[in-house]
């Protein structure tokens, strides 16, 4: 079971619309959320800006940017999107380790320059919008929890935080990255609720149990007739375990 006060810290609540809607869920969620992802939706149509919007108003910023590119592209990219204040940025394991090396030094020298804290990287393994059909369809024939992992130890030996996986993976993400590691799970969806276009899927106490660090939850909350409440359901469900 998990306090109060970790049960708030373990969720990410993901804003995928536009600018309006998105403060307004912020300022219905102040004092309550811990966590927003800002996602491509948000951040190629405003820009930096939405990070400050949400930092302002005492949100931690997940950056779900998805960073892939060639090692230094990846390091301008890095460095530029750290300097918003993000305390989160993924990149994709795919790129490979010298890309992810890249990252890493990119998050390291934007915290020299705007001081604080250095922003977390956490590399994507296998999209929880894919199945074993969908990898097969692009050329990969391992079995999913296979090739998680491969990422998942090419990531962080070169230089990611943590892994972003569906909750089905994150045991085994626990037990092959230790205690320390960031273990991001997107594909959270409370019993009974909609599962949308996901398709590896958990409930949030299930995902905790299994070792997830960080559970992004979108739809379930900022679809509710009342995100608030949602969301303290949420929180009470991890709460009791």
């Amino acid at each position: 079971m998990l306090t109060q006060e970790q049960a708030r810290d373990a969720i990410i609540v993901a804003l995928d619309c536009d600018r309006e809607t998105a403060l307004e869920l912020a300022d219905k969620l102040a004092g309550k959320a811990v966590w927003v992802k800002v996602g491509m939706t948000l951040f190629y149509r405003y820009g930096p800006a939405i990070v400050d919007d949400m930092r302002s108003r005492g949100l931690r910023v997940f950056l779900d940017l998805k960073l892939h590119d060639i090692p230094f592209q990846i390091h301008g990219a890095a460095f530029s999107a750290s300097l918003t204040g993000a305390d989160i940025l993924s990149i994709h394991g795919l790129g490979g380790a010298a890309m992810i090396a890249e990252g890493r030094r990119g998050v390291e020298e934007a915290a020299k320059e705007r001081g604080g804290e250095r922003t977390r990287l956490v590399a994507i393994s296998v999209l929880t919008s894919m199945d074993a059909e969908a990898l097969a369809s692009i050329g990969v024939e391992a079995p999913i929890a296979e090739e998680v992992a491969r990422l998942a130890k090419l990531s962080v030996d070169a230089g990611s935080d943590g892994i972003v996986c569906s909750p089905q993976e994150a045991a085994e993400m626990r037990a092959l990255l230790g205690p320390d590691a960031l273990i991001v799970t997107p594909g959270v969806r409370p019993a009974g609720a909609d599962v949308g276009d996901q398709k590896r899927i958990a409930t949030p106490a299930a995902a905790i149990a299994a070792g997830a660090s960080k559970l992004v939850i979108g739809r379930p909350i900022t679809a509710a007739d009342d995100p608030a409440a949602a969301f303290e359901a949420i929180v009470d469900e991890l709460v009791r375990g």
